[in-house]
């Protein structure tokens, strides 16, 4: 089994992996300003996808072009999230070189179109095909490849935590390789109950001096994961921007989540924003909270909320995900300043930072790898991926870290 990795290589984006010339593996794009897509030219005979994020899935629907379409095999929340990425990359980059793909392509997307459940094992270029939870988000799934002689796990982005809104992944099938994904190789995330009780505290302060809370975060999965904690301590709270089609589409497959009906008490309980300006700046005048994309302040309607509370330190803004650098986010958090519609504007509101991830931090890492000692161990999905896997082996492990384009034989 002959494996090249055109993305994902010691980088956290355009996660792509190609199997024998024939089965690919995720095929996402990386949201740099231009957009980044996986190396070199591909044509596919079926195409599997881990999970619904813009690097995993976003260029997906540029294997959509004219001659036969190539199965695209995922779970049904990952189906939804697919086409509501690309509509949305539409929206964004639609009418520039820097989109590959166009309606009529995402059209043929559906078309194309395979949806299975956890543990159903079904064919996929000549080979069989199991998906597993991974634990990350809805419909998120670790993917298990058996040729007859080699079975390759490839295992998404995954997190062995506690979550509120999805189970942590317990799945540890038998693998003779594994691509692993390794975002948080050194680091250890602090106790989700920590964390909760810490950003609950600090918010409810907030709103009870008087002060509004901008809660910028990502679409899928973390809006979700904040208004579930939210409700859960009773903190009354709007939700703004993408997220809300996304909660909704989550509502629609319930056996993807840990616990349904907490979802839907959490969303009843959460005040919709129709996205007319007049009704943000009023709600940025009230002592709330509001749930808001983009998650590292790059577009959405953190851009109008934030401008609008940065003067007065009694406001606050927490974060809620990881800041890649050269964000707003990140230049929000290092320097107390970002740029908003190409003014760089100082911000007085607090700014904080909650670690929500759902990953699988260092300690998660290992645990899983421990099930596979006797498999290769090739880990991508990381700005580190050599360095642990130097570690790796110096603990008996038979890892490697790819470089992009590298192939591997299993």
């Amino acid at each position: 089994m002959d494996v090249q990795f055109l993305g994902g290589a010691g980088e956290i984006g355009r996660s792509a992996v190609l199997v024998d010339d024939r089965l690919l593996l995720d095929y996402g794009m990386a949201s740099e300003s231009p957009p980044q897509y996986p190396v070199g030219d591909v044509d596919p005979e079926a195409v599997v996808v881990s999970h619904g994020h813009l690097d995993h899935v976003g260029a997906v629907p540029a294997l959509m072009g004219a001659g036969d379409l190539p199965p695209v095999h995922w779970t049904p929340p990952t189906r939804d999230l697919a086409v509501t990425l690309a509509e949305d990359t539409l929206k964004l980059h639609g009418s520039t070189p820097r989109c590959p793909f166009t309606e009529t392509d995402v059209r043929r997307l559906t078309q194309a179109s395979r949806t299975h459940g956890y543990g159903e094992t079904f064919e996929a270029a000549g080979y069989e095909v199991t998906l597993y939870n991974a634990g990350h988000i809805p419909g998120s799934a670790h993917v298990l490849v058996d040729d007859g002689e080699t079975r390759l796990l490839y295992t998404g982005d995954f997190h062995t935590g506690r979550q509120r809104l999805v189970e942590a992944t317990t799945a540890r099938p038998e693998a003779d390789a594994v691509i692993c994904e390794s975002t948080y190789s050194d680091v250890t995330h602090e106790a989700r109950e920590s964390v909760e009780q810490q950003f609950v505290e600090s918010i409810r302060q907030t709103v009870w001096q008087g002060g509004t809370v901008v809660v910028p975060a990502f679409a899928i999965g973390r809006t979700q994961e904040v208004m579930l904690v939210c409700a859960a301590h009773d903190v009354d709270c709007y939700l703004d921007g993408l997220g809300q089609r996304v909660t909704k589409q989550f509502k629609r497959h319930p056996e993807f989540l840990r616990d349904a009906e907490a979802l839907r008490g959490a969303t009843s309980g959460t005040r919709f924003v129709n996205g007319k300006a007049g009704q943000r700046h009023r709600i940025a005048a009230q002592n709330s909270v509001i749930i808001t994309t983009s998650g590292m302040l790059n577009g959405g309607p953190v851009v109008s909320y934030v401008p609008k509370i940065r003067t007065n330190p009694t406001n606050k803004i927490a974060m809620t995900g990881y800041q890649v650098e050269g964000t707003p986010g990140r230049e929000l958090l290092e320097r107390g300043r970002a740029e908003f519609d190409g003014r760089v504007m100082p911000v007085s509101a607090k700014v904080e930072s909650y670690d929500f991830s759902a990953h699988a931090d260092r300690d998660g890492l290992l645990d899983f790898l421990g099930n596979y000692r006797e498999s290769e161990i090739v880990l991508n999905h990381g700005d580190r991926c050599g360095a642990f896997a130097e570690e790796l082996r110096a603990d008996g492990y038979d890892a490697q870290a790819p470089e992009l384009g590298d192939v591997i034989t299993f």
